[in-house]
């Protein structure tokens, strides 16, 4: 018993080390992204060099949400970034199911909440109702590299997404799947109909192959590091609003005060 609670212990030990992220990921493909980032911005090195601010210790979780055609991977994804597992019968998701990772960014400690959806067109009234309560801050749209009608169902997905969660801008991936199914050539002519589609819905293109791990870690370190990135700022602004709120309200009441105690004074004079 204390050899197994051991190893368990290492493991995750193990695995925690292995979600630390001091260098800002970068793109899949330099050209295939909206967002250029290329490094954590100043104020969120800043913040995180600090310690101190009291909302590094309450930062909100980050919530992903993954769409897509039914079969096309998104179980997989998430399979072998959480659980380092592949398995190569198809089981359909029932509703929703969802992950929680860890993550240490600049030595901060962050989480990723990953709801993995049906694709099966009798499951989306439950996964539409899930989209409203996660408001996701990532939406990822998944299309299988084997099955190219998959590819031009994404738009729909992410239409369906926005409408439902009111979130109007989270970060947006779009993933192809299967990549070590198809050959060189069917994959350069996806990826080029992909780029297309990624830049008309503004999102970031990967490709990615759960079976042999291709990507599939730089993916979600990408998603993290974007947005702790994006949540620390957010923190920041909306802390300095209050403290400079507060400080407004503070020199109101020594105005108040001064003015009172002069009218006071006068009054005695009188």
């Amino acid at each position: 018993m204390q050899v197994t609670y051991s190893i368990l212990k290492m493991l995750h030990e193990e695995d925690h080390l292995n979600r630390q992220i001091c260098k800002f990921p970068q793109s899949f493909k330099k050209y295939s992204t909206p967002y250029w980032e290329q490094d954590f911005d100043d104020i969120t090195k800043n913040v995180c060099q600090c310690g101190s601010n009291s909302f590094l210790s309450s930062l909100k979780i980050c919530k992903v949400i993954i769409l897509g055609d039914l079969a096309v991977g998104k179980t997989c994804i998430v399979n072998r970034f959480c659980r380092q597992t592949f398995e190569p019968c198809y089981k359909a998701t029932i509703g929703v199911d969802f992950e929680v990772e860890r993550f240490d960014i600049l030595n901060v400690p962050f989480h990723l909440q990953i709801w993995d959806t049906a694709g099966q067109e009798r499951f989306k009234c439950i996964a539409q109702s899930y989209y409203r309560s996660a408001h996701a801050h990532v939406i990822i749209l998944v299309f299988d590299f084997t099955n190219i009608s998959t590819l031009s169902h994404c738009k729909k997905w992410l239409d369906e997404a926005l409408n439902a969660s009111g979130n109007e801008d989270p970060f947006i991936f779009l993933v192809g799947t299967k990549k070590d199914l198809v050959s060189e050539a069917t994959y350069e002519n996806i990826e080029e109909s992909a780029l297309r589609i990624a830049k008309h819905i503004v999102a970031e293109y990967w490709a990615v192959s759960s079976k042999t791990q291709e990507n599939i870690r730089k993916l979600f370190f990408r998603i993290a590091a974007l947005a702790f990135n994006r949540c620390i700022i957010r923190e920041k602004e909306k802390s300095d609003i209050v403290i400079a709120s507060e400080m407004i309200s503070f020199k109101n009441r020594e105005k108040s005060i001064d003015k009172n105690h002069c009218n006071h004074r006068k009054c005695k004079s009188l």
